[in-house]
């Protein structure tokens, strides 16, 4: 523990309460393209799937076209919890012999033994069958109200108009320009003559943009064709053509086998509310082992917090062992009470650090999740699943709120959704005071990551039972997972985002009648 950290810096995010729908995204832009579809009169699920498409256009490091994820779903009028699973897959033709390991390390998020040529972090034969817009397709297909071309339509408009280069997306990309080099698409999309982050002077006001042209196109065609444009048609078959190109195995067949699916979710009583999470291979069993241990102890603290974590990810990392970084989040409530956690990635940050060139589609590096040591459960094969930590919730507190609640951040995201949650329902917390309290971090790593900002009394609790480390929240590098959600008491809906998130932020549709 250290005592050198100055705690006169106080960042807040302001909660308004509105009778409108809101959403709640790690990207202000994208939020105010979900909004403005609850304004046009769609419900939450349109919402989430325009600021789904809009969000991987404006950070594409995180999210897109060739990410996957999960959703989980509240539907008023039936009083029902759904989940929507899109998670990814590995190819049908992958052979595990040829990610043969050399031994140390690999080199990106994951403790794995190093593969030759690190095949299974970076390049084509990184990438896995995507799922994301077969799983925003089913949702539309199942609960949407309006066109699914008016609500990709917004998406392809912000790919023509080009990212705006500002000076969290050029640290993104100067952060990884050493990477993004290697692959001559992804150098001439990210780089500027291939080989510099575009970064503008420190005193600069910039409208340098990303020429996103490319997939302006691809958004365009998904908006006509719906999801088979990429599981059979021309987009996909343009994908995989690409992939195969570089060295990579996913084909057309991998994407014309691909189904998106409902799943009964998990719901866990707590302390006089209740949870609802994803199964399957999510973070939210994970979530839930954790919360049916937190709930036989009245009045948990931030030391209970960090041992039923524990016990979680030792569980969970004796049978699997993975965790993804560059993810995101977005909440929405509608007006009606309807409400939506989605959680998506590229896994890496950038993915693979490829891009197709003939549809400007920054693409996953899915196949990193497997273990490449051959007879474990989560081994490298063959059209398998892909095991993540995503862990999208739909929430209720004891005094009937209910809330739509995830993160992004690997392994970091389920103790995050854990801690929220339990500030809502044990402590009766609003959803502000829920998002600027302090957390912990405990993901298996043998140590808690400890907020300065926690009270001496909990930091000595945490000191006299685990290794603790202090970490400030920061808007880069984040030590802790980046939450948003939204919540609905009575008729009135509030979102809120991570405070240090200079990107993140909660926007409500513009006719709500009223704060």
């Amino acid at each position: 523990m250290s005592d050198n950290f100055s705690n006169s810096q106080v960042v807040r995010k302001r909660v308004v309460p509105t009778r409108g729908g809101v959403v709640a995204a790690q990207h202000k832009r994208a939020a105010e393209v979900g909004a403005a579809i609850l304004e046009a009169g769609g419900d939450a699920i349109d919402a989430a799937v325009a600021t789904s498409f809009a969000i991987g256009v404006v950070e594409p490091w995180m999210s897109g076209v060739a990410a996957g994820g999960c959703m989980v779903l509240w539907r008023a009028a039936e009083g029902k919890a759904y989940v929507v699973d899109y998670g990814m897959r590995s190819p049908g033709s992958l052979n595990p012999s040829a990610y043969p390991i050399v031994g140390g390390e690999a080199p990106d998020l994951f403790a794995w033994p190093r593969v030759k040529d690190d095949r299974n972090v970076q390049g084509a034969t990184a990438v896995a069958v995507p799922g994301l817009v077969a799983g925003m397709g089913l949702a539309h297909e199942r609960f949407g109200r309006l066109p699914w071309r008016d609500l990709v339509a917004p998406a392809a408009q912000l790919a023509k108009e080009g990212m705006l280069l500002d000076w969290f997306g050029g640290l993104q990309i100067a952060s990884n320009a050493r990477f993004l080099a290697l692959d001559k698409d992804a150098a001439a999309l990210f780089l500027e003559e291939g080989k510099w982050a575009p970064i503008s002077g420190w005193t600069a006001l910039t409208e340098k943009r990303l020429e996103q042209d490319g997939l302006a196109s691809t958004l365009e065609a998904i908006s006509r064709e719906g999801a088979n444009a990429v599981y059979g048609g021309d987009v996909g078959a343009a994908i995989a053509k690409d992939v195969q190109a570089k060295g990579g195995c996913l084909a057309v067949s991998d994407l014309e086998a691909y189904r998106a699916h409902f799943a009964e979710p998990i719901e866990v009583p707590y302390h006089g509310g209740r949870i609802f999470a994803a199964p399957g291979m999510t973070g939210g069993p994970a979530l839930a082992s954790s919360l049916k241990k937190l709930s036989e102890t009245a009045n948990p603290s931030y030391v209970d917090y960090a041992r039923v974590l524990e016990q979680a990810w030792r569980e969970r990392l004796q049978a699997s062992g993975d965790r993804e970084s560059c993810t995101t989040h977005f909440s929405v409530a509608d007006r009606h009470g309807n409400l939506c956690a989605a959680t998506q990635t590229l896994l890496s940050i950038f993915g693979s650090r490829v891009v197709s060139p003939s549809t400007g589609v920054l693409l996953n590096n899915g196949i990193m999740w497997f273990d490449p040591q051959p007879g474990k459960p989560n081994s490298l094969a063959p059209d398998k699943r892909c095991l993540g930590n995503y862990c999208p919730v739909i929430g209720e507190t004891p005094k009937g709120e209910r809330f739509a609640l995830g993160a992004s951040g690997g392994r970091k995201i389920v103790g995050t959704v854990l801690q929220i949650s339990a500030f809502l329902i044990d402590d009766g917390a609003s959803l502000e005071e829920a998002f600027h309290r302090p957390r912990i971090d405990m993901s298996g790593m043998d140590q808690v990551l400890a907020d300065v900002s926690l009270p001496p009394n909990e930091l000595k609790k945490l000191e006299a039972a685990f290794p603790v480390t202090l970490a400030r929240r920061l808007p880069f590098p984040y030590h802790f997972a980046v939450p948003a959600g939204v919540l609905r008491t009575g008729n009135q809906n509030m979102g809120c985002t991570e405070t240090l998130s200079p990107w993140g932020d909660a926007v409500a549709e513009k006719n709500s009648n009223g704060q």
